[in-house]
């Protein structure tokens, strides 16, 4: 059965919450009481996550069990409850041998003090200074890339925040077990290049170099059948224009399904394939405008020009908040503060205005030099939007350059037969660019709806790697 690669599904995340057996002596029921409370906040914060909570970890033992079996199990990251105030020490061991990311929640059972509180309402609600114990230990033997929220369990800006986090969680965890497709690469292209050892050592994914004939074969293998219930599926979610002939549909639809089995067959997350290996490889009739922009749309991450970096980073923007999209700044506009975005014909139609169609069209389209490639045409949805891209500067250096502003509700353009938008940076045309050049950012980039920022800086700090916002 055919799985929609767009829903990724909910972060997994395991609770450890932390309190000491001395407790039990004083306080007779501490322990099931504050495990109640454990699975109330993982009830209550049930739509951003599935959490695991096994069990109260009451000493050093607990803890190494608990958390070394999260890491086992491959969850997304670990949020650690102070149930009680229990000794840091007791985690230190645990927390080498942790390789997930870590929130320290600094919550407690109810959030106010009041005068009729006696000693056993102190002690369920003493987490603090447990959580600072708990921090110390942490920076120990982490450094400061974990993140800490100190807010009301029941309050909205409490599942904001961890929501924020696990989304980053689970696209750190992705990235670590991702596997790129690189076909191509263009001449002389610098700022896409990078050292794919230490890209795999600090951002995680494996880049192989595949051959595009591998894409042909599959292609070969399409069946008739299948093309034709495609052309369906096509017809009904794009407007196709009239004068477009059927060879070229047919075909951008075999191809489309080529490279899907492709990525599926080999178990790729992302690629990037150079438009010169379409006539280089002297088999085909088109490049891969359709399948590129369906793919994306799709879950999967997508790159031109052999630009792995950027791909795996619309592969993670995925995980983030979904659908993100690939493109680059092809112009400045001075009167309206913005800067016209668009690439050479991919983009994830998802993020397409939805009071427009998108369009499917017959396009004249000399780069790549073979046959009018069916290209998808649309604006992006008008409003708030942030747009990223993965420097690699030397060595293990690598920084993700931000903005963030809007894409503007502007006319249409009749002769830009691709994907386009106007985005204006709220930090100003010239102070957005000139902060952008000055940081190395990349001609491509990863451009979401909406305001994610967090994600990606926290994004940032699970990788340990450098967030510059212009």
């Amino acid at each position: 059965m055919e799985t929609n690669r767009s829903m990724k599904g909910l972060p997994e995340i395991g609770v450890l919450g932390i309190m000491q057996e001395l407790y039990d002596k004083s306080l007779p029921g501490i322990t099931e009481r504050q495990e109640a409370y454990a699975v109330n906040v993982c009830d209550q914060l049930s739509e951003v996550a599935n959490f695991t909570f096994p069990r109260a970890a009451r000493n050093r033992d607990d803890i190494e069990e608990i958390l070394g079996d999260f890491n086992h199990k491959g969850l997304d990251g670990v949020m650690i409850i102070m149930l009680t105030y229990g000794p840091a020490m007791r985690t230190v061991r645990a927390l080498q041998k942790n390789n997930l990311p870590i929130l320290l929640a600094n919550i407690q059972p109810v959030p106010e003090v009041t005068t009729d509180w006696d000693m056993a309402d102190l002690t369920y609600n003493q987490g603090i200074h447990g959580a600072q114990d708990m921090a110390n230990a942490i920076i120990r033997t982490h450094g400061d890339n974990f993140e800490v929220i100190s807010a009301d369990w029941k309050s909205d800006a409490f599942k904001t925040y961890v929501d924020t986090w696990a989304r980053a969680a689970q696209a750190a965890t992705a990235l670590s077990g991702m596997k790129v497709a690189a076909i191509g690469k263009m001449h002389g292209m610098g700022d896409t290049l990078s050292d794919e050892a230490a890209f795999t050592r600090v951002i995680g994914p494996e880049v192989n170099r595949e051959y595009i004939g591998e894409v042909y074969r599959q292609m070969e293998a399409v069946t008739d059948q299948a093309i034709e219930n495609q052309m369906k599926v096509e017809s009904g979610r794009f407007q196709v224009d009239d004068s477009m002939p059927d060879k070229n549909f047919r075909y951008a639809v075999r191809m489309y399904l080529g490279f899907k089995a492709f990525l599926e067959e080999n178990k790729y997350d992302a690629f990037s394939a150079h438009f010169d290996v379409f006539k280089g490889d002297g088999r085909f009739e088109q490049i891969h405008m359709l399948a590129a922009s369906n793919l994306m749309a799709e879950g999967y991450g997508y790159a031109a020009e052999g630009d792995t970096n950027t791909a795996s980073m619309v592969a993670a923007g995925h995980y983030l908040a979904n659908d993100a999209h690939f493109t680059e700044m092809y112009a400045m506009d001075f009167k309206r503060g913005s800067m016209l975005m668009s690439h050479m014909g991919e983009g994830n139609w998802k993020i397409a205005r939805k009071d427009k169609p998108v369009r499917l069209a017959d396009r004249e389209l000399g780069i790549g030099d073979l046959d009018n490639p069916p290209t998808t045409v649309f604006m992006a949805e008008p409003g708030p939007a942030t747009m990223v891209s993965l420097v690699h500067l030397a060595g293990e250096h690598f920084r993700l350059v931000v903005t963030y502003g809007e894409v503007l509700d502007t006319e249409e353009y009749p002769t830009i037969e691709m994907p386009y938008f106007h985005f204006k940076p709220e930090s100003g045309l010239r102070e957005c660019n000139d902060g952008w050049l000055k940081a190395g950012g990349t001609h491509h980039q990863v451009l979401h709806l909406g305001d994610q920022r967090n994600k990606w800086q926290m994004l940032c700090t699970m990788l340990n790697i450098e967030y510059v916002e212009v």
